[in-house]
């Protein structure tokens, strides 16, 4: 299971590799490391890759490939193998409290849709998957407008 501090990690990666905007918020990127930051853009890289499998198998009524996958993200095997406890220390310093707040989100929601996988429930992982979409829109849209100023805010 992924600890707390590479969920953080992932949901910050989604943000650097998906969008920015127009949120207002200063972005994170040039606040981290440059360890912190390959980190992130390898973890992202491997949730969109996740992403994309899942919408393939939700459409295809592939269940245990979106279960698979949506487990992956949730877990983000990576960034947990990979940090130190000063890269935990120096990612903490770098986010703000809402950034930690829309990354447990997005875990949860992973970790649900997971199980909407293994309930070969459709619908579910419809709405879920759309939720996850959309808290990704949210991350870089507010914390890494620098790298994706085409990610504009969705209202709630």
């Amino acid at each position: 299971m992924m600890t707390r501090s590479g969920k953080l990690l992932t949901a910050l990666l989604l943000g650097l590799s998906l969008s920015t905007g127009s949120m207002a918020a200063e972005p994170v990127t040039p606040k981290l490391t440059d360890k912190l930051s390959q980190l992130l853009k390898e973890e992202m890289r491997s949730v969109q890759a996740a992403m994309t499998a899942i919408h393939s198998a939700m459409v295809m009524g592939q269940h245990e490939a979106v279960a698979e996958n949506a487990q992956r993200i949730y877990d983000s095997f990576i960034l947990a193998q990979s940090m130190t406890d000063q890269d935990r220390k120096d990612l903490m310093s770098a986010v703000p409290e809402d950034f930690v707040k829309l990354d447990q989100e997005f875990h949860e929601l992973s970790a649900s849709l997971a199980e909407a996988g293994r309930n070969e429930n459709t619908e579910q992982q419809h709405k879920l998957f759309g939720e996850m979409t959309r808290n990704c829109i949210q991350c870089h849209s507010t914390y890494v407008s620098d790298r994706f100023p085409g990610v504009q805010p969705i209202d709630d």
